[in-house]
């Protein structure tokens, strides 16, 4: 882990929490060439079983992807509102224990190398940009307004809110304390001078046109799925499923407000006091019992879950950006698996008929059960397997995958948290669309279900009035949502896409296995191959 001190901490790995990756073009190049010398290596290689075999094709697809990316300039390039080496400096300091002489000490070590960090980061940037990979300039201009919010005291004040916290959860020398406050002031001048580079260097740089074009989509679709679709097929089946599931949400919606449509069933809902917390605080409270909740229900029934991954904690993040995401846990389960929200400034009334699926997604069966499984298995796969290897469609398609499964053994009777459930299925069938469309610059069908647009071409404007139309997303996180479609091409239809893969390999095995078919061992045989790309797990299911 030297040449990748944030990675290590991300996976939970201990030693280099005093440290920071090095996001320099020569940083870079060092772990490009640690991948390219690992395919050389594994290359040769001849599987003794099975479980090898497995092990051999994963880690060859997603090497090898990963290196395409590099070497297209991808990777020295990115910076988008959701993915890129500032975002990693930033969130880091949320894994790192705080309590303790030894926590702060890191801490203060790592706040200090910020300066150093971010400085390798613009090379990066520059290089790349002047030699014509760089980033679409309202993408530079979006994460430009988060580093603002990040550092504004009024926003979140993330620097000086982290060493208070670090100050208030021990009792540190005077000497530590001033090296705390040193490095968070050092951190927030960092980020403030990279907001400035941002839009003073980098922005004027950046391209005019936020869309991908195809070559570079269907490369950034290859690598957040680990296969190769049909983006036209694909494209076309969104409108179809989206009907689909629009379809299916009227049926619920009678049975709310009988007579009624879809939104006067969400305006019901929203207006139920029942269904209504108040107080972000409160809201992840509720989260975090449900999440308990259904662990315990599950395990002995439909799962067997491990014990390391019988607990879950769910987090206020301390940004304010609408992201909701799930962040593993340490190698030794020391610090457990862990859902996060980073609620929208403003926001401080929640609907939890939206929000059951989602706790399904990122907790258990979703997210939780799935990375906390692959963790646990050391006797099944080998380290790399267990922290490392990780492809979007596997991860966000089977947590998706798990939401649909909830309502499939009852656990969503209630007709409010079933349609929360078809709305957020709603929404990744939307990404789809949006996603592949607006980067392609697509054609909208003339006989699109919805009569949206018919023939003309897919532009941002277009892509948020579709949004807007079949999302029932507050309007802070849709814009969040359209400006991480716009800056990470690809990564959004891994959710809806995946998830189709899963529900394709589960039929595949019912009709090899026909009554012998059972979908606990089903899950289970499939979650202990760990993360891997959807092509190699394709091929890993059809030979159980």
């Amino acid at each position: 882990m030297p040449l990748d001190p944030l990675g290590a901490t991300f996976v939970g790995v201990r030693g280099c929490d005093d440290k920071l990756t090095d996001l320099s073009p020569d940083g870079l190049a060092a772990l490009a060439d640690l991948d390219r010398r690992t395919l050389a290596e594994l290359s040769p290689l001849q599987p003794a079983d099975e479980r090898e075999r497995v092990a051999k094709e994963a880690m060859r697809e997603r090497l090898t992807l990963a290196l395409a990316r590099y070497d297209a300039g991808e990777t020295a390039s990115e910076i988008s509102v959701v993915s890129s080496g500032l975002h990693s400096v930033r969130s880091v300091f949320d894994l790192m224990p705080l309590a303790g002489e030894e926590a702060a000490t890191n801490v203060a070590a790592r706040l200090a190398g910020v300066p150093d960090a971010l400085a390798g980061y613009r090379r990066s940037l520059i290089e790349s940009a002047r030699s014509g990979k760089v980033a679409a300039r309202q993408q530079i201009i979006e994460v430009a307004k988060q580093c603002a919010t990040w550092i504004d005291p009024k926003g979140d004040d993330f620097f000086p809110g982290l060493v208070r916290r670090t100050e208030q959860a021990g009792d540190l020398p005077a000497g530590l304390r001033e090296d705390l406050e040193r490095g968070g002031q050092a951190a927030r001048t960092a980020v403030a001078e990279f907001e400035s580079f941002l839009r003073g260097e980098l922005a004027p740089l950046g391209r005019e046109n936020q869309a991908a074009g195809r070559e570079r989509y269907q490369l950034a679709s290859q690598y957040f799925l680990g296969a190769r679709i049909d983006l036209d097929e694909t494209y076309a089946w969104g409108f179809a499923e989206l009907a689909r599931l629009e379809s299916e949400m009227r049926v619920v919606a009678d049975k709310i407000t009988p007579g009624g449509s879809v939104d006067e069933a969400v305006a019901a809902l929203d207006a139920d006091p029942a269904r209504t917390i108040k107080g972000k605080e409160a809201f992840r409270d509720w989260m975090q019992g449900l999440a308990d909740q259904a662990i315990t229900d599950l395990h002995g029934t439909h799962f067997d879950i491990p014990e390391q991954v019988r607990r879950i904690e769910c987090c206020l993040a301390p940004t304010s950006d609408g992201a909701i995401y799930y962040t593993g846990p340490s190698e030794d389960f020391s610090r457990p698996g862990r859902m996060w929200w980073a609620v929208p400034q403003g926001i401080s009334a929640f609907s939890t008929w939206r929000e059951v699926t989602t706790v399904y997604h990122e907790g258990a069966p979703g997210h939780h059960l799935q990375v906390g499984q692959s963790a646990v298995r050391a006797e099944l796969l080998n380290r790399w397997q267990r922290l490392l290897s990780w492809c979007s469609g596997h991860g966000e398609g089977w947590a998706l995958y798990a939401e649909s499964l909830m309502d499939e053994i009852g656990y969503l009777q209630d007709a409010g948290d079933r349609l929360g459930m078809l709305d957020s299925q709603a929404f990744r069938a939307s990404r789809v669309i949006v996603d592949i469309g607006m980067h392609l610059e697509l054609e909208i069908p003339a006989d699109n279900p919805f009569g949206f647009h018919p023939g003309e071409r897919w532009t941002p404007e277009l892509g948020w009035e579709f949004l807007r139309a079949h999302c029932r997303v507050p309007e802070e996180n849709l814009r969040f949502e359209l400006n991480r479609y716009l800056g990470w091409p690809g990564q959004a239809p891994s959710y809806k896409v995946g998830e189709r893969f899963w529900l394709t390999a589960r039929a595949d095995a019912k009709a090899r296995k026909g009554k012998d078919f059972d979908l606990k061992e089903f899950h289970r045989a499939a979650l202990n191959l760990g993360s891997l790309g959807l092509d190699p797990l394709k091929d890993a299911l059809a030979r159980i």
